[in-house]
């Protein structure tokens, strides 16, 4: 089939394991519920509308209505979306009288954002 890919390229010539790389990696790496949880902050990272709003979060602080309008959706939709940011701790929440203002969590979520904006500078720069 003319579709399918070669792997050979990505692959080892010889099956060799290199038995104390091996295990000294897997002491190091992080139990799996970690894992799991550092794949699922990814996927909230994943979706556009989550992105859209981080990047005006990644900017100021806003309450619902600013970002309804920037990101040019219902506030309730907003408000959805919001719930799972901060169910994952990437995004927090102060109430000021009758308005709910967000923010980024912390530092490193801003972080996290300007890491990946960086990078996707850089292969496209160069």
């Amino acid at each position: 089939m003319a579709n399918q890919r070669d792997y050979s390229e990505d692959m080892c010539q010889e099956a060799h394991v290199h038995l104390s790389v091996v295990e000294q990696v897997r002491e190091r790496m992080p139990d799996d519920d970690t894992l799991c949880d550092v794949a699922e902050m990814f996927k909230v990272f994943g979706d556009i509308t989550r992105t859209k709003i981080l990047s005006a979060l990644f900017e100021t602080e806003l309450c619902v209505c600013d970002i309804s309008e920037i990101v040019k959706m219902s506030t309730s939709a907003v408000s959805h979306q919001l719930r799972i940011l901060r169910q994952t701790k990437i995004v927090k929440s102060r109430r000021s009288g009758k308005e709910v203002y967000y923010s980024l969590d912390d530092e490193h979520i801003s972080k996290i954002y300007r890491m990946a904006l960086d990078h996707l500078h850089e292969e496209r720069n160069g």
